[in-house]
């Protein structure tokens, strides 16, 4: 039994960042399910390219919503509420990923749905929060890169500002998401009691900044990109040329440095007084890296790998294909096949929270509504109620 089995989820999510979060824990054995609204076509991921399995059937949306249920529900109808309501009694927490003042609007909040069930924990994930002067802002993962200063740290010194090539915002929100739904529920098993849990992109985003604000906070200084990806006290700590390509070292403890000079065969950099240190290494940096490149140059990146290996911290600087085709990854059950039911086998990377428990299921995507019937069977309403509710427009 996996340990989420007996938690059920209502999601009202769209996109990346609230789906990925409900992910992790559908992943882990809850029953998510994912409300989306008929009348617009429901989740606006079904339709991301440019991979599709059949019309509305986006790998893109594959990649959010395995392992979950589809209901669909238009919140904005007066005769959805029942439905939810109904639904609200059976689950333990309500996670939504809208603009911050659309949930009290559509009644997703505490104050709405204690009267249902008052151990319901509602999670909220927006742009910039549910209260304050943007909660009725739109937002998205690279506006939040830009502006809580991601832009400034990434890219070479003299290049453009740079974001991240991944939605870095999205994920660690959704992680996020996820942290207040169970911290939520470990709240209600002490008092009975849920509550509203809040969560906004600009918030994580800025939360991730850390060290760095606590240096500007506090000492004033500001940090800015430096060449080749590096650390700003830590040496050697970046990219470094190699025979063939470029190889990251990180020797982000004392022990290292001696480690990576007897690996190179130059022993006597131990001693210089030079590299002594983090403090003196840092000082000298731009010799330093003159003179790793020099060294290195000498073998190829793999050739490094493989002296390096468990010694000295190194990596590859692999592409996507790469990263994923690497034995470490395919060999280790690093990536998961799903069956699809019109599509045939696919291939996503498998949840990385591993537990003892269970095997993590490997359930794909549900297509739009195809567990409506189902659920409201469940919830005792009969035929007739069900065939009205779809025929106004409801479901």
């Amino acid at each position: 039994m996996l340990p989420l089995e007996s938690v059920r989820v209502i999601a009202v999510e769209q996109y990346g960042a609230g789906p990925y979060g409900t992910m992790f824990l559908a992943d882990l054995g809850a029953e998510v399910i994912k409300i989306e609204n008929p009348r617009d076509g429901g989740d606006m991921a079904r339709d991301v390219g440019p991979f599709f399995f059949g019309e509305r059937d986006s790998l893109f949306f594959h990649a959010f919503n395995r392992n979950k249920k589809s209901l669909t529900l238009d919140l904005a109808r007066p005769e959805s509420a029942a439905v939810l309501h109904d639904l609200v009694t059976s689950a333990a927490a309500v996670a939504s990923n809208l603009r911050g003042d659309v949930p009290d609007k559509l009644g997703l909040t505490y104050a709405h749905l204690k009267q249902h069930n008052p151990a319901i924990v509602c999670a909220h994930l927006s742009a910039y929060g549910r209260e304050g002067p943007r909660a009725s802002w739109p937002g998205y993962d690279y506006l939040m890169q830009a502006e809580a200063g991601y832009l400034s740290l990434t890219g070479e010194a003299d290049g453009p500002p740079a974001r991240f090539g991944l939605s870095m915002v999205d994920f660690m929100t959704g992680l996020g998401l996820a942290y207040a739904v169970l911290a939520g529920l470990t709240g209600v098993r002490s008092t009975g009691m849920g509550q509203d849990m809040d969560v906004s992109l600009f918030d994580f985003a800025l939360s991730n900044t850390n060290y760095l604000a606590a240096w500007y906070l506090n000492e004033g200084f500001c940090q800015s990109r430096l060449p080749r990806s590096a650390h700003p006290s830590l040496v050697p700590c970046q990219l470094y040329r190699t025979a063939d390509d470029w190889i990251f070292l990180m020797c982000n403890k004392e022990k290292f440095w001696p480690a990576l000079c007897d690996a190179l065969a130059r022993p006597d950099w131990k001693s210089d007084p030079r590299f002594k240190t983090f403090k003196d290494r840092l000082a000298h940096r731009d010799l330093l890296t003159e003179m790793l490149d020099a060294a290195l140059s000498g073998r190829a990146t793999q050739e490094w790998l493989e002296i390096f290996a468990g010694v000295v911290p190194a990596a590859p600087v692999n592409d996507i294909a790469q990263a994923l085709d690497n034995p470490f990854v395919t060999e280790q059950c690093r990536l998961q096949t799903l069956a699809h039911p019109a599509g045939g086998e696919y291939r996503l990377v498998a949840n990385p929270v591993r537990s003892a428990s269970g095997e993590t299921p490997a359930r794909p995507a549900p297509g739009l509504g195809e567990h409506t019937d189902e659920l409201l069977r469940e919830l005792d309403y009969h035929p007739d109620r069900i065939a009205q509710l779809r025929e106004s427009g409801v479901i």
